[in-house]
């Protein structure tokens, strides 16, 4: 009897301190975030591809949250990637980012150093960070990785290179560890996928950010079986594309691509399972920007787009609705989710994840938490886009378009394929669209 009393008064200081101190804080998840290059909505087989095998991505999917409504924050690759790091509309840091950063006439400029990125925020959190994979958000010391937050660097610079001999468009060597290049023997999605499965292992003991952008399914179409195509020394920019035997049909080649990344993808996810770190693991899986579908006059059956109108370059759907799934076993229950999301939110998401208070970072993003683990739906808000001349802006089901001049309404929730023009039928719902885009054009355009 005295051994019970005692342990109940145990028991009650026990739960006593526990109120006084609080819930015990989980410990940081880590947290690997997958980007593909140029992916369609359509290319995966939990998308609706029925000609890309793709089981691992699926599998992922199938294993967490899978987005129908995701987009990405531009209709290329510097866009998303610069708003998807910082949590910013990308042209809070100028009109160049309204693009793809040239490699001919955007050497010298980058990511603002004074723009703090996700890396940078974690690491102050006692993360390891690392990026392997496509930078494309400056092409040289001191607009690399390195001076944006990530502890290691191995990947291209540039916005594409040839996978096998890894010269980029100008005919320059691009494969770089940290600020130096190094060059290194083979295929590019493998070798991203080599020094991914090496952080991993090296840094099972704390948490770390696995920032992995790919380069696939980015031209030049280049599948493992390819032969190379760039040699260094000559210029690529009129020849960028890979050796297409028949260009009325590059999907072969693209197929191959798509299937390298899903097993790559499989790479990770069994790296983390070996290291028993998937139940303290969050995995994301997005694209950059919607597929091409044809290019210029003769490159046709590229990437599939699914349902969507448009392609890459382009503010319609097909330019920027993206797959993405989340998964994170155990903590994020397998579902499928219509909400409207976009890149920005990821940064804020991972910062509540990291323990981050919200007050200490800046961001144009919302925090998804609530919605990933308790399904509680996200407050109304209005996204907006600008590729140069064209704009768009959505909200709830109505998108406006202003592309090529002309200005269309479109009613989502029944048109997602965009093909029938309501600004005449609804005046009242294009002019409240216009008058909000001219807002935020005016509020990004201050920075």
């Amino acid at each position: 009897m005295i051994y019970t009393n005692r342990s109940a008064i145990l028991l009650w200081l026990l739960m006593t301190c526990l109120a006084i101190i609080g819930p015990v804080v989980a410990e940081k998840p880590n947290i690997v975030l997958i980007v593909a290059d140029d992916l369609g909505y359509g290319d995966l087989g939990c998308y609706g591809s029925k000609m890309n095998a793709t089981p691992h991505i699926d599998a992922l999917a199938a294993s967490g949250l899978r987005f129908t409504d995701f987009h990405s924050a531009g209709p290329m690759c510097s866009p998303t990637r610069a708003a998807m790091l910082t949590g910013q509309y990308q042209q809070r840091f100028g009109r160049v980012f309204d693009s793809a950063l040239s490699g001919i006439s955007h050497r010298d400029i980058g990511l603002p150093h004074e723009v703090v990125t996700l890396a940078e925020i974690l690491k102050e959190e006692g993360y390891a960070t690392a990026c392997f994979g496509k930078w494309h958000l400056g092409y040289q010391p001191p607009w690399l990785p390195p001076d944006q937050g990530f502890d290691v660097f191995r990947g291209l610079a540039s916005g594409d290179g040839d996978f096998h001999t890894h010269i980029n468009r100008s005919g320059n060597e691009d494969w770089w560890h940290n600020n130096e290049i190094a060059m290194e023997n083979g295929y590019t999605t493998d070798l991203i996928t080599k020094h991914s499965v090496h952080f991993i292992t090296k840094h099972r003991g704390e948490p770390f950010f696995l920032y992995v952008p790919h380069l696939g399914i980015h031209f030049p179409w280049q599948s493992p079986e390819d032969p190379p195509h760039r040699e260094k020394g000559t210029s690529y920019h009129n020849d960028k594309w890979g050796r297409i035997p028949n260009p009325s049909d590059v999907s072969p080649h693209v197929r191959a691509m798509i299937e390298s990344l899903d097993q790559s993808t499989g790479q990770l996810i069994a790296a983390l399972e070996k290291q028993k770190l998937i139940e303290n693991t969050i995995v994301i899986f997005t694209s950059d920007n919607g597929g091409y579908l044809t290019y210029g006059e003769k490159f046709r059956n590229i990437s599939s787009n699914g349902p969507l109108r448009g392609q890459k370059t382009e503010l319609y759907e097909g330019g920027h609705r993206v797959p993405t799934i989340v998964s994170w076993p155990g903590k994020i229950a397998p579902k499928v989710t219509h909400e409207t999301t976009h890149s920005v939110d990821l940064f804020p998401t991972f910062a509540t994840l990291a323990g981050i208070p919200s007050e200490k970072i800046q961001t144009d993003g919302i925090d998804l938490t609530s919605h990933l683990f308790e399904k509680d739906p996200l407050p109304d808000r209005m996204l907006f886009w600008r590729a140069d001349s064209d704009r768009a802006v959505r909200h709830g089901r109505w998108k406006l378009c202003l592309c090529g001049g002309k200005l269309e309404l479109y009613d989502l929730d029944e048109d997602i394929g965009e093909q029938h023009n309501l600004a005449n039928a609804h005046p009242v719902v294009t002019e409240r669209l216009l008058d909000a885009w001219a807002c935020w054009e005016a509020d990004v355009n201050l920075h």
